[in-house]
C-alpha cells in the first residue's frame, strides 16, 4: 500500500494548481468587470456630451437669430403696425415653446437633468410628458438624485428608439405622496424583455448585465425605498417610493 508521504507531492502540486486556476479566475472576472464599467461609464460621457451639445446648439441657435427677431419687431412697432407685431410675437412665442424644455421642479439638479434629457428625447422625435415638483427638503443627494433620474430616463429613450417615431413616448411623473417620492416613468417599447429569476434585465446585446438597471435598484435600496417594473406589450413602466 502506499503510505500518505508517497501522495504528497501530488498533493502539493494539486493545491498549487487549483490555487493558481482560482487566482487566474478571479483575475479575468476582475478584468471583466473593469471592461464592462469602463464601457458603461463612456457610454455615459459620451451621453452626456451629446446633451450638452444639443443644448449649446439651441442656444445659439436662437442667439443667433435673436438680433433678426427685434429688427424685425422694430421696424413693426415703428410703422405701427401693432397687429402685424402682435401676431410676430405669438408665433415667435410658440416657435420658442417647440425647443424650450426647461421644468421647474422646485430642485435645480433636477431641472438640469430633465432639461438635458428632454431635449435629446425631442430631437429623437418622442413624444414627452414630464410633470414634476419635488419638495425641499429631499433627502437624496444631488450625485443619487442624477444616478436615478438620468438612468431612468436613458432606459426609457433607448427602448423608444425600438418603436416607429409616430409610437415613439415618455411620460414622466415626480411628486410627493405622503412621507414619500413618487417617481412614475412610462414609455414605449420594442415589446422584447429579458427576464432572470422574476428581475428584468437589458436587452442590449453588449451590456453584461445592465449597469443601468443595477444603480437603479442601488439607488432605490440605499434609500430603504420601493420599486415596481411592468411591461404590457409595447409599454413599459417603472414605479418608485422613496421615503423623505
Amino acid at each position: 500500500m502506499w503510505e500518505i508521504g508517497t501522495y504528497y507531492p501530488y498533493l502539493i502540486a494539486a493545491a498549487v494548481l487549483a490555487a493558481g486556476l482560482t487566482a487566474g479566475i478571479r483575475l479575468y472576472i476582475h478584468r471583466l468587470v473593469e471592461r464592462q464599467i469602463a464601457r458603461y461609464q463612456d457610454d455615459l460621457t459620451r451621453k452626456h456630451c451629446e446633451e450638452v451639445e444639443n443644448m449649446y446648439r439651441q442656444t445659439r441657435g436662437w442667439r443667433h437669430d435673436f438680433k433678426n427677431h427685434l429688427q424685425t419687431m422694430l421696424a413693426y412697432l415703428e410703422l405701427e403696425q401693432t397687429v402685424q407685431l402682435a401676431r410676430y410675437i405669438r408665433e415667435l412665442t410658440q416657435d420658442y415653446n417647440t425647443i424650450d424644455v426647461s421644468q421647474k421642479t422646485g430642485n435645480a439638479m433636477l431641472d438640469a437633468i430633465l432639461g438635458s434629457k428632454l431635449s435629446i428625447m425631442k430631437n429623437r422625435e418622442i413624444r414627452v410628458h414630464a410633470d414634476a415638483l419635488v419638495p425641499a427638503n429631499l433627502t437624496l443627494s444631488d450625485v443619487d438624485l442624477s444616478v436615478l433620474i438620468g438612468n431612468l430616463l436613458d432606459n426609457a429613450m433607448e427602448a423608444c428608439l425600438n418603436v416607429p417615431p409616430n409610437d415613439r413616448f415618455v411620460r414622466l411623473y415626480i411628486t410627493r405622496a405622503k412621507d414619500n417620492l413618487y417617481i412614475y416613468v412610462m414609455n414605449s417599447a420594442g415589446g422584447i424583455y429579458r427576464r432572470h429569476q422574476g428581475n428584468y434585465l437589458s436587452t442590449k446585446p453588449d451590456s453584461g448585465h445592465g449597469y443601468g438597471l443595477w444603480r437603479i435598484d442601488k439607488v432605490v435600496k440605499k434609500y430603504n425605498g420601493c420599486l415596481n417594473r411592468q411591461d404590457e406589450g409595447d409599454v413599459f413602466a417603472t414605479e418608485i417610493l422613496l421615503p423623505l
